[in-house]
């Protein structure tokens, strides 16, 4: 596919990323685009050299966990019955407490 490619296609392609990015921000992309590329071959590189046996220890550790500790009983003791008083209520209109005893004339 990429086979096909030739020269004048890849100056087209630049200049459609020329217009699409703007010449400013093409190095930062640039930048930005290897700094990704550099991640990610470091990430390969090290997921490679995984050492293989820790990996195997990792494995039992995860498969053979601790066991857990017996369940326990407890009861619940009922609490002391005393009712706080009712809390007064008031009628607010846009933010300022309404007095609802009189009635309005």
């Amino acid at each position: 596919m990429l086979g096909n490619l030739q020269g004048w296609h890849l100056i087209v392609i630049l200049a459609i990323v020329l217009l699409l990015f703007g010449a400013p921000k093409l190095p930062g992309l640039a930048r930005s685009v290897g700094q990704s590329m550099r991640i990610f071959k470091s990430e390969v590189k090290t997921m490679k050299t995984d050492d293989p046996k820790a990996d195997a220890e990792n494995a039992s550790t995860i498969a053979d966990p601790a066991p857990l500790a017996a369940p326990t009983t407890v009861q619940a003791t009922p609490a002391a019955t005393a009712q706080a008083p009712a809390p007064q209520t008031a009628t607010v209109l846009n933010g300022v407490p309404v007095d609802t005893t009189q009635p309005k004339a």
